[in-house]
């Protein structure tokens, strides 16, 4: 089968186009043809090895100490079960499903197997590949971090989105809408017309203000990229406020229930898959480059294979 595979840390041109053996699938496995994945911020920053300098060493530990010691790389997909182990009983072949590697990685390829107790569940309803993939990565990384700040369970909370245009932050600003969250959104003017589409009605830009110096009270800032740190934000944050960031050592924990509450928001049209471009699987390290520059909108999605119909 065809796959994309990283022999070592680098740049995106270390991405490499490959034929591999495919997959089986175990007693509790599905065997899942990949239809559609996505780059994120997450996979650049495993492909370049791009860590704060005290994480490096111990993501070497992790990932592999002078190359990635799971050369397939991708953590996000949405597909079709070709087969199913003898011991899986929640799916069946033909089931189009859309989930989370984490760590396990091996997205950027023709076909991946999980288990079906990893985080998988059946696409939303009239959702296309891309669409599906598109919603994971953002929507479980959103989820989890806003789940810490409490900000489901507050009443009408004032929420800070710093970092509000990419995977991640879309997928907040759609789930705080659902939690009935008052939002503020910080992100370069270049947004405007995003947030406006995504029924933001404050947005503060940080090329033109310094949203730190703005004033406003929040019962939570969330810094969706990684940039800000707790001490530059303080005294924007209420008595009991909470801050939370992607940055931070805490990695969001992928399950099945937020694949759950993504899939059910999508179908009753609270939210939708934000795309900024789509390449194929051949074109990956074009995708690696762009999502490198720091500017795309949402998501960028990888087409890896396409059926005569999507919806049927």
């Amino acid at each position: 089968m065809k796959a994309i595979v990283c022999s070592n840390y680098g740049g995106p041109e270390v991405l490499r186009l490959v034929e591999v053996a495919k997959p089986t699938c175990g007693k509790n496995e599905l065997l899942i043809q990949v239809m559609a994945t996505a780059v994120n911020s997450a996979d650049v920053k495993v492909r370049a090895l791009a860590m704060p300098g005290y994480l490096t060493p111990l993501m070497r530990i992790v990932l592999g100490i002078c190359r990635p010691r799971r050369p397939i790389l991708g953590t996000v997909y949405a597909g079709v079960v070709e087969a199913v182990g003898t011991q899986v009983r929640q799916f069946r072949k033909g089931d189009r499903v859309f989930g989370s590697t984490g760590f396990n990685f091996g997205t950027y390829a023709a076909y991946l197997t999980a288990t079906e107790n990893s985080p998988v569940s059946r696409m939303p309803e009239k959702a296309s590949f891309a669409e599906a993939a598109a919603l994971v990565f953002g929507g479980q990384t959103a989820h989890w971090f806003l789940q810490q700040a409490g900000l489901p369970t507050a009443k009408k909370p004032k929420l800070l989105l710093i970092g509000s245009t990419g995977a991640v932050g879309t997928a907040a600003v759609q789930l705080a809408h659902a939690y009935g969250a008052d939002i503020t959104a910080v992100c370069s003017s270049a947004g405007k017309e995003l947030m406006e589409g995504l029924g933001v009605s404050n947005t503060l830009f940080y090329d033109t203000v310094d949203y730190t110096k703005c004033g406003g009270s929040y019962d939570v800032v969330f810094d969706a990229v990684g940039v800000v740190k707790k001490s530059d934000i303080r005294h924007l944050l209420r008595e009991k406020g909470r801050f939370v960031s992607v940055g931070s050592l805490s990695y969001a924990t992928e399950t099945k229930a937020q694949l759950a509450a993504i899939k059910a928001l999508y179908e009753s049209a609270k939210m939708r898959a934000v795309i900024d471009r789509t390449y194929s699987l051949k074109e990956i390290v074009e995708a690696h480059r762009y999502v490198d520059t720091g500017r795309k909108k949402g998501n960028v999605v990888i087409q890896v294979a396409s059926l005569a119909s999507e919806t049927g």
